[in-house]
């Protein structure tokens, strides 16, 4: 646009105009005839209004209504966003002030945008010059020829005139957007959805840069959005689905999936192109996984997707036409695992293989994303790793969390059912279950062949929770309240003392635990990272936190506790590390996982955390690759490099053994017999490398 002459600009500008209002005449929506009357003299100027259910994997919280009317020579569109998940209100208020060809004058946003995320900003364009404002500071820029005013997900009705901004101007290129960034939106195809008896034919686009990652969104032909699978300030599923259009929610996100992990795929076609032949890694320092010493100088053979060789040099002969690695001076080790994932987004495939994980655990998630996620990357339709599926399963409550419930036994059973029949690996059991709710739960997934871990239910502790049949529990939270003398009553805002791990009370419970074969996965990393003070910078123990995509670093960068808290936040810190400790120590099963956090580094975190528990760098290695694999029955497959079993592996640029921070250099990784630069992969979801 910006080779036009004036005489076209001003064709373009009178055209625009004209779209824009006759885009925008169907668009009105009262909801009666009687309403339309008792409206029609107070609000003669409103042209659009309408209303998006919310949902949070796949379960109504809210909703947010908008309404557009003309003022003048101007357009004003006002939302109201609110959800409330998990009993927290997350409340948000936007407003845009456009001219009639969509061209933003005045933006403003305010309020919440997930549980722990707030935002506050205001954008005022005049004479070709933009004053923002974002919280107390203000700043004033230059406004590009073309440009929207939008930030983040919410609220959906701002989406939605992005993308007739675009529409109308014909946009083809990345736009910039204000307070800042670029966005881009493509056009990725139709799909026909099935409303009650009538199917709608609707145009499917992808944005990308308002979040980490691609969003999907679906326009009617005229230009209204009907649906939109994003993810909220927190990294969780959420969909705003149009009025009357809720029961083709499953559908638009399956097809979200598949889209997103067709496109991961060409992407993972062109940084790793698929190779013919034999693949040796020569020269590098080889940690095998299984606790043996490191072996120096060692070959890895590595043909299709199974490893036929690894050992000294001397031991390992390279197959001839082989493709050579020189990777001395670099050390190679079995692929990480992240025993508590949440793939909430496809772009997780490419961080998680950049971080060195070639297997995730993912537990909980939503039915249609993630079984369309792990058969994607099964077949080679996608990019990522290996996936391992625990069905979520909640009951009802005001926390409740998705829609899959379970309130009586033959609920229960049906449940465990459903996920045995989709290939689920586990069950996840989540805070609302009821005790006798549990054991149905346990029972039949033991019946079935499948294993019970999760969240200890409100109401219960670990111990109770192990004997309804729990197999394992997520988080190292619920332990502390097992472990203290039972006379124990915590005050609020005090301390309380540390617990006597050489108390005959807790050897005879953590011995309890031994004995049921209890696994643990403790994501201490995430506790680390919400409980550290404000005035804290996050980098000060989380390096990774400034290699992370710009949409992420305002959320991440704003989570931690008061300072005024440090001392007693602290001091539960260092008993989770002692309680870690204590269990490692008594042989019981410990396993790498996140929960998210930071993406791709939390599970380095983690894992330097266990040597800081006790564990030895070894020990602490084999917490996030042979102990897993154990766990989950497959170490006879994956977990170690040995001769037979799948080529997971990485390849670091300094020995962990030496130092457990070496974990996070690295340098390539290597999943399904392809090998990855993770530089590449980094850049590909907008990390530094």
């Amino acid at each position: 646009m910006n080779n036009l002459s004036r005489q076209s600009r001003r064709r373009r500008a009178t055209l625009a105009a004209s779209l824009c209002a006759a885009l925008l005449l169907p668009f009105v929506n009262f909801h009666s005839a009687v309403a339309q009357s008792q409206k029609a003299a107070a609000s003669a100027q409103v042209v659009e209004s309408g209303k998006f259910r919310l949902h949070k994997f796949e379960q109504a919280i809210g909703e947010e209504s908008y309404e557009i009317t003309r003022d003048k020579d101007s357009l004003l569109l006002r939302s109201n966003f609110e959800f409330t998940d998990r009993t927290t209100r997350v409340p948000l208020t936007a407003s845009l002030r456009m001219r009639q060809d969509l061209t933003p004058e005045q933006f403003e946003i305010k309020g919440s945008t997930a549980r722990t995320s707030t935002i506050d900003s205001a954008v005022v364009i005049k004479d070709g010059s933009a004053s923002i404002r974002s919280g107390a500071e203000t700043k004033q820029v230059a406004v590009p020829e073309s440009f929207f005013t939008i930030s983040g997900y919410a609220p959906i009705s701002m989406q939605m005139m992005l993308v007739r901004y675009i529409t109308t101007h014909d946009v083809r290129k990345p736009l910039p957007i204000l307070p800042g960034g670029a966005v881009t939106v493509e056009k990725r195809g139709r799909d026909v959805v099935k409303i009650k008896d009538k199917e709608l034919a609707l145009d499917r686009y992808t944005v990308s840069g308002l979040i980490w990652g691609r969003e999907s969104l679906w326009l009617d032909s005229s230009q209204q959005l009907i649906a939109a699978v994003t993810i909220d300030a927190e990294f969780d599923h959420l969909e705003a689905i149009r009025e009357g259009y809720e029961t083709a929610l499953p559908t638009f996100v399956s097809r979200a999936a598949e889209d997103n992990m067709a496109a991961l795929a060409e992407l993972g076609n062109r940084i790793s192109p698929q190779r013919k032949g034999a693949l040796a890694i020569t020269g590098a320092t080889l940690i095998d996984g299984t606790g043996k010493p490191a072996v120096a100088d060692a070959v890895v053979v590595v043909e299709g997707d199974r490893i036929v060789a690894a050992g000294p040099r001397a031991q390992v002969k390279i197959p001839k036409g082989a493709s050579i690695i020189d990777a001395r001076g670099k050390t190679v080790m079995p692929g990480l695992w992240d025993m508590h994932a949440h793939f909430e987004q496809v772009e997780w495939g490419p961080i998680y293989l950049a971080a060195g994980v070639t297997t995730v655990r993912d537990v909980g998630n939503e039915f249609e994303f993630i079984t369309a996620v792990r058969d994607a990357v099964k077949s080679g339709r996608g990019l990522g790793p290996r996936m391992l599926l625990a069905g979520i399963v909640d009951g009802d409550s005001a926390g409740a969390l998705g829609i899959i419930r379970a309130n009586t036994p033959e609920e229960a059973r049906a449940v465990v059912n459903r996920y045995k029949n989709a290939g689920f690996d586990q069950i996840k059991i989540y805070s609302s279950i009821k005790p006798d709710i549990l054991a149905a739960i346990t029972a039949e997934a033991h019946r079935l062949g499948l294993t019970v871990t999760g969240h200890v239910p409100n109401g219960m502790n670990a111990v109770q929770a192990v004997e309804a049949g729990m197999d394992q529990i997520n988080h190292i939270q619920y332990l502390p309240a097992v472990l203290r003398p039972k006379d124990f009553r915590p005050q609020q805002g005090v301390a309380p003392p540390p617990i006597d791990m050489d108390s005959a009370e807790v050897k005879q419970t953590i011995q309890f635990f031994k004995e049921h074969g209890t696994v643990f996965d403790p994501t201490v990393a995430l506790f680390e990272l919400l409980w550290h003070p404000t005035d804290t910078p996050i980098k000060t123990f989380e390096p990774g936190v400034e290699k992370i995509a710009s949409e992420l670093a305002g959320p991440i960068n704003n989570m931690g506790a008061p300072p005024k808290s440090a001392t007693l936040l602290r001091s539960r810190l260092e008993q989770y590390f002692a309680i870690i400790g204590a269990l490692h120590r008594a042989g019981i099963p410990i396993v790498a996982g996140t929960d998210q956090a930071v993406p791709g580094h939390s599970l380095h975190r983690e894992i330097e955390l266990y040597v800081k528990s006790g564990f030895t760098p070894m020990e602490a290695i084999q917490a996030a690759t042979t102990v897993p694999a154990r766990v989950m029955k497959l170490d006879k497959e994956v977990g170690t490099i040995e001769a037979g079993k799948r080529a997971d592996l990485i390849i670091l640029d300094a020995n962990p053994l030496e130092s457990i921070s070496n974990i996070r250099k690295v340098r390539s990784v290597i999943t399904g017999g392809r090998l990855y630069d993770t530089a590449q992969l980094w850049q590909s979801v907008g990390f530094k490398p």
